[in-house]
């Protein structure tokens, strides 16, 4: 009795098939790459996006003397920027060069004495951390005062650094205008 009607994959087809399964795999190593590189860019962003908050709260905070008034006279604008922190956090872009750094109290704190920088605005980190971060200003309550909150990072590790930046400034009416795009350069480099 012979069977007749069995039939297998040519060779052909057998090709093809392995041929789109190494498609798909390139395509979902590509996606899991480009997932695991924003996972990352969203520490920056969350970070100098609270910077920027907690430059705006430390700005709106009263920070009279606390001496009292006499009659009949008034307190002069109390309101000010934060001063530039003194170094970055960390130090130097090479301990963040395709590694995580872990940032101490200290790191954060270094103004404290002098009531600026990251103590100022009360902002640290206290989780590993991909990005070195700094915070900068120019004047204190006069309109045009400024400050830039920004987060550098090289998550590959080949010495090309990223940027993730927010600027604010003080207008006419003494408010701070923050800008509502945080400008990226190379956000996944």
């Amino acid at each position: 009795m012979a069977v007749s009607g069995r039939r297998g994959f040519t060779l052909i087809e057998l090709m093809i098939v392995v041929a789109i399964v190494g498609i798909l795999a390139v395509l979902a190593a590509y996606g899991v790459r480009k997932y695991v590189a924003n996972a990352k860019t969203a520490e920056a962003r969350a970070a100098v996006g609270q910077m920027a908050k907690d430059t705006a709260a430390q700005y709106e905070k009263e920070s009279m003397q606390s001496t009292v008034l006499a009659k009949g006279t008034s307190a002069a604008l109390s309101r000010q920027l934060c001063q530039s922190a003194s170094a970055t956090v960390p130090a130097a872009a090479t301990s963040i060069k395709g590694k995580k750094y872990q940032s101490s109290t200290r790191d954060w704190n270094a103004d404290a004495a002098g009531n600026s920088g990251f103590a100022c605005i009360k902002f640290s980190i206290d989780q590993p951390q991909y990005y070195m971060y700094s915070y900068a200003a120019t004047g204190s309550s006069a309109p045009g005062s400024s400050f830039t909150a920004t987060a550098q990072g090289d998550l590959n590790g080949d010495g090309v650094l990223s940027l993730f930046s927010v600027t604010g400034s003080v207008n006419s009416s003494y408010a701070l205008n923050i800008a509502p795009n945080m400008i990226e350069v190379r956000p996944e480099e």
